[in-house]
């Protein structure tokens, strides 16, 4: 959903955002999304797939007669082979398909939203300054995903997971005229925090929740759903069953689209030339290289 599509102008449809039942619209989008009759089904599918230009020829399945229902359909996977994996050991690979909104260094605790405005690392990690000191002045990499793009996160790098934090808050689009206009906008919405151990040390892969995406799936819990009013958080280091995923192995998935920050801490890694606002990126894609001794 955009400004556009809807026919108003950028502040009006910030502030429709701000007035807007949220959590409401949410709760009925996710209902709505997993309506099995065929004739709503096919229907949904291919209104989505015409309005929003989905390319049907990657799906795993067939479009639409291959999915159970609309979610079904918008959490899809793609034939094998289509998002091969970097062969050189010390890249760093896009964890989703999407566009750029921001990417470079963190100075000290604070990452680029838009020009102007920053936010800190010790909110988006849910408070814990401890976390957000481990990567002061790294690298980030703000990923937004729109409604057509691929909608399951994969790892950047091969990791053991230590730590997951699902964090409430609101639910505002996270499309470019939100971003630009909405303040704090990624320490406002609802997210999960996942922090893996790697050879370069913590990774933090943070999935931003938005309008519309009141589910978030990862391979170890199928749902953390939207709505909940107090943070829940789990420490998975001395847990025998933390996933140990490898790089490009399937991390979660959104239920509509929304908005991925990858964390790294000073000197693990640079990332490559021309990763500038605007700029798409496609799972697997090498967006970086490891640096110094976790090279």
């Amino acid at each position: 959903m955009s400004a556009s599509s809807l026919g108003i102008g950028p502040r009006l449809f910030v502030l429709s955002q701000y007035l807007a039942p949220q959590q409401l619209l949410t709760r009925i989008v996710y209902h709505l999304t997993r309506i099995r009759s065929r004739l709503v089904r096919n229907a949904t599918i291919r209104w989505f797939c015409w309005q929003f230009g989905v390319d049907t020829s990657e799906a795993e399945r067939p479009v639409p007669d291959g999915y159970e229902h609309f979610n079904d359909f918008f959490t899809r996977r793609l034939k094998p082979g289509l998002r091969p994996q970097p062969a050189e050991p010390g890249a760093l690979a896009s964890p989703c398909d999407g566009v750029i909104s921001q990417s470079g260094r963190l100075e000290g605790r604070r990452l680029l939203q838009v020009k102007g405005w920053h936010y800190d690392a010790a909110e988006l990690l849910g408070g814990d300054t401890a976390l957000a000191q481990t990567f002061a002045d790294g690298t980030f990499l703000t990923v937004y995903l729109a409604p057509f793009d691929y909608h399951r996160v994969h790892m950047p790098l091969a990791g053991r997971l230590v730590r997951t934090a699902h964090l409430p808050g609101r639910l505002f689009s996270v499309n470019a005229v939100t971003t630009a206009g909405v303040p704090r906008l990624f320490v406002r919405n609802e997210r999960l925090v996942t922090v893996f151990e790697t050879e370069c040390g913590p990774m933090a892969v943070v999935l931003v929740g938005a309008l519309n995406v009141g589910t978030i799936g990862t391979v170890w819990q199928a749902e953390y759903r939207a709505g909940h009013r107090f943070p829940t958080s789990r420490d998975w280091r001395a847990d025998a069953t933390a996933p140990e995923l490898a790089r490009g192995d399937e991390l979660g998935w959104f239920n509509m689209g929304s908005t991925v920050i990858l964390l790294l801490p000073a000197g693990a890694a640079e990332f490559s030339a021309g990763l500038v606002p605007g700029t798409r990126l496609r799972t697997g894609q090498v967006v970086g290289r490891l640096t110094g001794a976790a090279a």
